[in-house]
């Protein structure tokens, strides 16, 4: 039997995405940023409402997107409950900070999978990114020099139960199972 809740949206779980941008003094932020997603081949879409990090995005237009994963858990869920206008989060984490070659953003040596955007609009509480390039930690490559998801170890942000799980086993294979259904 089905139960009605009511006006709840559960989707789904969202990757735990931190957003490094740099103000106008150039001084590292990081915000941890859950609803968001991949949108085209290269685009990614995030809501945001009015934070340090829209401030930034608004001067400067690039920003890199960390994935939070197990070991990065503590300081990815500090980068969320505390404003970057009232603290320096990068200090008070003490993670690293590394300049990015591609764009006017921060790097964090803690994450292992970055990617480095463009602004490619910025409204209604919702940022758009182009992908400009992947920044990876040689240590979650598989032997093919692709990034392993089961070596990066992500956890994802569950709006049902606000818990943080880490992402499980492979149970199937997507554009390829469904094809049993097709003939």
């Amino acid at each position: 039997m089905k139960k009605n809740l009511g006006k709840k949206t559960i989707m789904s779980v969202y990757p735990v995405l931190i957003i490094g941008t740099y103000d106008e003094n150039g001084k590292a932020n990081a915000m941890n940023a859950a609803w968001g997603g991949q949108t085209d081949v290269d685009c990614i879409a995030i809501a945001l409402s009015d934070h340090k990090t829209t401030d930034n995005l608004k001067l400067n237009k690039e920003f890199t997107v960390s994935f939070g994963t197990v070991d990065t858990e503590l300081i990815s869920d500090y980068f969320g409950v505390v404003s970057g206008r009232k603290v320096d989060k990068i200090e008070k984490s003490g993670v690293h900070v590394i300049k990015s070659e591609n764009i006017n953003a921060p790097l964090f040596e803690e994450y292992k999978l970055t990617l480095e955007c463009k602004v490619i609009s910025l409204e209604n509480e919702v940022l758009i990114g182009e992908v400009i390039n992947t920044v990876a930690d040689e240590s979650i490559l598989d032997l093919d020099g692709k990034v392993s998801i089961s070596k990066l170890n992500p956890i994802v942000y569950d709006a049902s139960d606000h818990t943080y799980k880490k992402l499980g086993d492979v149970v199937g294979h997507a554009f390829n199972d469904g094809l049993k259904l097709k003939n």
